[in-house]
């Protein structure tokens, strides 16, 4: 009862923000939820799956990218373009994923940099398909199945999304797959030996995750109409995994406490220092290491209870 009651007053908050913000901060708000978004995901696969993958700002990317390119320059009806679009991340999720769930720890990491370093040197390379440094822009406004959205629609649109993307993951953290992806991420042996296949469920979290980053990217696309290499470049990619280590690894709320916290420093901090605030964000994710293991969570949970009324949901 708890967790609807919850749940109803985050949707109705969400949902009203849509239509009190407006100009610079609705933009604002619509990128920070993406961010949210994509570290959500991320949260799942490295921080309860246990992958450390950096590939996940790629998908990003290519779901931004082959949105764009398949209904602007192929041409394609909008629908068709999102469902090709969603389809190529799942199928190059699937073709990286099978090779790199052989790797763990420091080798996953460099084969989904590489992946991810790889990406960003096609779409920077990739002459009028891509629009090379530049990026694609013009494209025209997004209709989605025959309507236009205007502003304050298509941002409810993202909370939608947002909120599918963090029920997704919600579910999935607690039902047996979630389970099998912990029992993966503490011991693969162990796991094994109890009945689990390893390989279907490293495979299953990262494309699962890969497709979920894929489809925030074809929302992103139709933010501002213009998609270029620097968004889908290795910086935003490292601040994902600065947001859920300052958050919390492996707790959802954790990761959407570091991304709101990430997201809007340069926002509040920028005008008074500068560039400097980078340095500040620096030592605020070295205190979190050193005083709060679990992250910022950690003192939600003391000030509200939050864990336990988390465990009794689960219950």
């Amino acid at each position: 009862m708890q967790q609807r009651l919850l749940w109803t007053i985050i949707i109705v908050f969400l949902a009203s923000l849509c239509f009190v913000l407006g100009g610079y901060w609705a933009d604002i708000y619509r990128k920070m939820l993406l961010v949210i978004t994509l570290c959500v995901g991320f949260n799942f696969l490295f921080g309860v799956a246990g992958q450390i993958a950096f590939s996940h700002i790629a998908f990003y990317g290519i779901g931004a990218y082959s949105v764009v390119i398949f209904s602007s320059i192929l041409g394609w009806p909008l629908p068709l373009a999102i469902f090709g679009a969603i389809a190529l991340c799942g199928v190059i999720a699937i073709i990286v994923a099978f090779p790199a769930s052989r790797l763990e720890g420091f080798y996953l990491a460099l084969a989904t940099l590489a992946f991810a370093q790889l990406f960003n040197v096609v779409i920077v390379q990739g002459g009028d398909v891509t629009g090379g440094p530049q990026g694609l822009s013009g494209f025209g406004q997004q209709d989605y199945f025959g309507f236009s959205f205007t502003d304050q629609s298509y941002t409810l649109v993202i909370v939608v999304l947002f909120l599918g993307t963090l029920l997704i993951i919600t579910r999935l953290e607690n039902s047996w797959f979630g389970r099998a992806c912990r029992a993966v991420h503490d011991s693969p042996e162990a796991a094994e030996a109890m009945g689990v296949d390893v390989l279907f469920i490293k495979v299953a979290a990262f494309t699962i995750t890969s497709v979920l980053a894929g489809v925030a990217g074809v929302a992103y696309a139709f933010i501002d109409n213009y998609v270029n290499p620097l968004v889908f470049s290795l910086e935003p990619m490292f601040q994902l995994l600065f947001m859920i280590v300052l958050g919390g690894i492996g707790r959802t709320s954790g990761a959407i406490i570091g991304a709101i916290v990430i997201f809007l420093a340069p926002e509040i901090f920028e005008e008074w220092v500068g560039r400097h605030y980078i340095l500040g964000v620096g030592v605020l994710v070295v205190l979190s290491i050193l005083l709060l293991p679990k992250g910022v969570v950690e003192l939600f949970d003391r000030l509200f209870k939050t864990d336990k009324l988390m465990r009794k949901g689960q219950k």
